[in-house]
């Protein structure tokens, strides 16, 4: 499998990164390298077509992949947005709105009627993180 890629910071120091993707035979698309991912902020990617927001967590090598459109605003924001932890809940808050979700469902922390989609997340033993995204049928 191979990826090729785009990284650029912006003036505030945030990596963002973009790709063509491939995958695996497993359905795995290589997304960037974990040392690429700053802990405890997001980078955006793009995965067949869909924008993913990928986070670091803090201390360890966790990495979750969530939409990356808030759902309340509608822009492509949440790879952006305030990480953290509610009550012991890694989340990440809207830079627009602040309503804030969990990292691991994506469901609202603030509204229960609204979840963000999440993404299978894994980091390969050479380090690459890869997330699993289903291809949305052609229209």
């Amino acid at each position: 499998m191979t990826a090729t890629e785009e990284t650029s910071s912006s003036p505030n120091g945030r990596r963002t990164t973009t790709a063509v993707h491939s995958r695996d035979a497993a359905g795995w698309a290589q997304v960037c390298r974990l040392d690429q991912l700053v802990p405890g902020r997001g980078a955006a990617a793009k995965v067949d077509g869909r924008q993913v927001a990928l986070i670091r967590w803090y201390d360890d090598d966790v990495v979750y992949a969530i939409d990356n459109r808030d759902p309340f605003s509608g822009a492509h924001v949440m790879s952006r947005g305030i990480v953290g932890d509610k009550a012991g809940i890694p989340k990440v808050a809207s830079p627009i709105f602040k309503q804030s979700f969990d990292l691991g469902t994506g469901q609202c922390l603030d509204d229960d009627r609204v979840t963000l989609t999440t993404f299978p997340v894994r980091v390969t033993d050479e380090g690459w993180v890869e997330i699993e995204v289903e291809v949305e049928a052609s229209k």
